[in-house]
């Protein structure tokens, strides 16, 4: 029998205080799916294309079909994807102000072809603005293919934060993990339960500030009330706004809780605690002030406890599927009254 600490180190557990999947060894699986969608709109929808015959932009994910995820064995990750995306664009004639718009097909983008290699297809509704067709079937083509780039390298190191769990072998030192210095460091905490997973994580605190055309009451309720939540985050929601109360979106891949609720006069706020995202097995505190400036609102935004790996794809989370879409809301809103 081999002394502590010798032996086979695949099964040296010292390093693990919970001694759990030593090493990561044993086979392990993470669904993406739900993550996926969520990133590939975050990268896709805005892309924006602009030359002498005019400007396209892409509006909209409108199918998101398939699967995604990532194994771990022996230490290594496998991942696997296969979506059938078809994207909305809209454009603008340069010389004629003419507006078109059309589809982009991307039939099998699966890690059995590379990005220069997956089929996309460009398609116009009838009628003139060819010129726009063939600007999406050149520059549009191009930025897609970027996009679709992003969303792998993502889901190869976003996603999968914390699935290498640290060993000694790997050149995990314990001792230098604790002295990590500037940003926080917290525990990952898993967003089905309140069970220290322990890994370490430095993270950062990520401040926002938005200003809307709208009181801020309305826009308060936005971010409280289902129906609305609902409306502008394009999928269903759990809203229990109460103390105490959950919060789910985007399919589970947000999840959180609501740490407190401030609604008196013209002072709006409230705060969430353990908001998580799924994928990266990791909870922040978020806190919303919502400034009244007559028939403006400022909308201030701290989050804390941001893995630092995420700062900027959550930054762009907040911008892009929270504030554009509630800007595209309020805006929708306000030409129904007129």
């Amino acid at each position: 029998m081999a002394k502590w600490g010798q032996g086979d180190p695949r099964w040296i557990v010292e390093e693990r205080a919970d001694a759990t999947n030593v090493n990561n060894w044993h086979w392990t699986e993470r669904d993406a799916t739900g993550w996926s969608k969520s990133k590939l709109k975050e990268v896709l929808v805005g892309l924006a294309v602009e030359g002498e015959a005019g400007r396209c932009e892409i509006s909209e994910l409108k199918q998101a079909e398939g699967e995604a995820s990532c194994s771990s064995r022996k230490g290594k990750l496998i991942f696997f994807y296969e979506w059938n995306l078809r994207l909305a664009w809209r454009g603008t004639v340069k010389e004629s102000g003419e507006k078109h718009k059309g589809s982009v097909e991307i039939p099998n983008l699966s890690e059995e072809n590379e990005v220069d290699d997956t089929e996309i297809n460009v398609s116009k509704k009838k009628g003139e603005g060819d010129v726009l067709k063939d600007l999406m079937r050149t520059e549009g083509t191009t930025k897609v293919r970027e996009a679709l780039r992003d969303y792998l390298k993502a889901l190869k190191t976003e996603f999968t934060l914390g699935m290498i769990l640290p060993t000694k072998a790997a050149g995990q030192d314990v001792a230098a993990e604790r002295k990590l210095s500037g940003n926080a460091v917290q525990a990952s905490v898993s967003p089905h339960s309140s069970d220290i997973v322990g890994v370490k994580i430095p993270t950062v605190k990520l401040v926002m500030r938005e200003i809307f055309s709208s009181p801020a009451d309305e826009l308060y309720s936005l971010f409280t009330t289902k129906e609305l939540v609902q409306k502008f985050s394009k999928c269903p929601a759990v809203i229990e706004a109460e103390k105490g109360g959950k919060l789910q979106m985007f399919d589970g891949c947000v999840s959180g809780e609501y740490a407190e609720l401030v609604r008196t006069n013209n002072t709006f706020y409230f705060a969430l605690k353990k908001q998580g995202w799924r994928w990266i097995k990791h909870y922040a505190t978020v806190t919303l002030n919502f400034k009244d400036m007559a028939a403006e609102t400022e909308l201030q935004l701290e989050c804390k406890g941001v893995p630092v790996a995420n700062e900027d794809s959550t930054r762009q989370c907040w911008k892009k599927q929270y504030f554009e879409e509630i800007r595209i809301l309020l805006q929708q809103s306000k030409d129904n009254m007129e």
